[in-house]
């Protein structure tokens, strides 16, 4: 689903009021993530993030609704080819993993790697903070984070911009940087570049699969967050998220 397509379903013919439109969007979710977060920072290092994507995903969807759309007109849609949609699954996690390391090697030269800043320290061993984790993890972290990072504010980014390939990729840019910031406050900057890397390759991935299906961006960016998160539980300490 292109950014084209949503502007034309959901906005003024006027292409100064698409352009607009657009705008308001991407800065009413992006101050959503931002103010959520940097309010509950000084009450819960652990829960501000997830507070902050659960109340962006309202704002979203009402957002969307305004303008006669859904999140599946963002790809968030029921696999129709189970068997393609784990090959994608399994090239995202490659890619992932790949984009990360190669960042990472660079990173690890000018920044130290301070991990998770000690952020999931209470989960090892603790079976209620685990599993309490997993769910964060198979709702914020991976349908949230995607449909938020990935799916609306590259589409309202592109379409403020335009559209077509250009605006598409400084898009990708954009909503990478962003996520990268949006790690900086537990991982520093060498988190922030790494996963910022990672959102690159994400968001690269989610242009190429024409925006049709994020589910396999969500099922990797889950499947890679459960494992991290059950080494944590077992004492199996990983610096990566």
């Amino acid at each position: 689903m292109s950014s084209r397509i949503i502007e034309k379903t959901g906005d003024s013919k006027n292409g100064r009021h698409l352009h607009y439109g657009a705008l308001f969007d991407l800065a009413v979710i992006m101050a959503t993530l931002v103010i959520v977060k940097q309010s509950l920072l000084p009450i819960s290092f652990l829960y501000a993030g997830p507070a902050s994507t659960f109340t962006a995903m309202l704002v979203g969807t009402i957002l969307l609704r305004r303008r006669g759309l859904s999140w599946q007109h963002l790809g968030l849609r029921w696999p129709e080819n189970w068997l393609k949609t784990a090959g994608l699954t399994l090239l995202t996690m490659f890619l992932f993993i790949l984009a990360m390391q190669a960042v990472g090697l660079v990173a690890d030269m000018f920044f130290d790697d301070v991990g998770a800043s000690g952020r999931f320290d209470h989960v090892e061993g603790n079976l209620v903070a685990y599993l309490t984790m997993m769910f964060l993890t198979w709702t914020h972290a991976s349908f949230f984070e995607e449909l938020l990072f990935r799916a609306f504010i590259i589409n309202r980014a592109s379409g403020f911009l335009g559209g077509g390939l250009y605006a598409d990729l400084a898009a990708a840019i954009f909503s990478a940087v962003f996520f990268g910031y949006r790690h900086y406050y537990y991982q520093g900057m060498n988190g922030a570049l790494t996963t910022g890397a990672a959102g690159l390759a994400f968001a690269l991935l989610y242009l190429w699969f024409g925006r049709r299906n994020i589910m396999p961006l969500v099922f990797a960016h889950g499947i890679m967050n459960s494992l991290s998160m059950t080494m944590r539980y077992l004492g199996i300490h990983d610096s990566t998220d």
